[in-house]
């Protein structure tokens, strides 16, 4: 797959919490070959700030040509990216990493935090029954786009919505059960996800989360430990960015 660098246009923004933006952003090169579970990295205006933030694609609308990014904001970077108006011009690249192999069996679409938003356009192009189970802190953003596509179950650490906990809480309290998993988020959650499809015989893909630097694989920031060597280092590592950054879980180790 082709990934195009190229200056785009931002659409429109708006805030759904205090701190997560939503941004859609016209990049008909990129929308044309994007898939669920991939990202852009967007770069800042400023010089100084040499290196582009990654962030997962929440959705994309092919025939608009248009793609969509719900992110955190967490430094000088994003915090740029959130002033952004509709027709200010963004510097992008992608698409980036290997997205979900979708399957048509009874799935689990599991996010914890800022890594909800790449399960929505997964939901979207699977034809599956859905179960979504969503890990928030406290305030909920996303959950009614969910509605459409399955069932929804919440879990909230401060127990404000759903089940108070983590979203395997809220798998145990609803007696879910899946044949398949595909989660993003904190490294902690897919640990136990990994763990729990091991212990039920679950297929299950992790989406990971870490820090990157090129976004290409050319810089190994990014690793993760592996059971098979990788080709490209010859040591036991995968390139988050490039081989991912979706797994199946027993390729990594966490």
């Amino acid at each position: 797959m082709e990934k195009s660098k190229l200056t785009a246009k931002v659409v429109s923004q708006e805030k759904l919490t205090a701190d997560i933006c939503s941004m859609w952003i016209q990049a008909d090169t990129i929308a044309a070959q994007a898939k669920p579970g991939q990202f852009i990295s967007v770069y800042t205006k400023d010089p100084s700030r040499l290196l582009p933030r990654p962030i997962s694609l929440c959705e994309v609308d092919r025939e608009q040509g248009r793609l969509r990014i719900v992110y955190r904001i967490v430094g000088a970077g994003t915090e740029e990216f959130s002033g952004y108006r509709a027709g200010d011009d963004i510097t992008v690249m992608g698409p980036l990493g290997n997205g979900f192999t979708l399957k048509d069996k009874k799935a689990f679409l599991i996010g914890g935090g800022i890594g909800i938003p790449p399960m929505l356009e997964l939901a979207k192009q699977l034809d599956c029954e859905k179960q979504m189970v969503l890990g928030y802190r406290d305030e909920l953003f996303l959950k009614e786009e969910f509605e459409p596509y399955g069932s929804v179950y919440v879990a909230t650490e401060d127990g404000s919505a759903g089940t108070k906990g983590n979203v395997m809480d809220a798998i145990r309290a609803n007696g879910l059960t899946a044949d398949v998993i595909y989660a993003c988020g904190p490294t902690q959650m897919l640990r136990a996800l990994k763990a729990y499809a091991e212990e039920n015989g679950i297929e299950c893909w992790l989406s990971l989360e870490e820090k990157m630097a090129c976004g290409i694989g050319a810089c190994l920031a990014c690793v993760c430990k592996s059971r098979d060597v990788d080709p490209h280092t010859h040591v036991h590592n995968k390139r988050i960015c490039k081989d991912g950054p979706v797994f199946l879980a027993q390729e990594v180790e966490l």
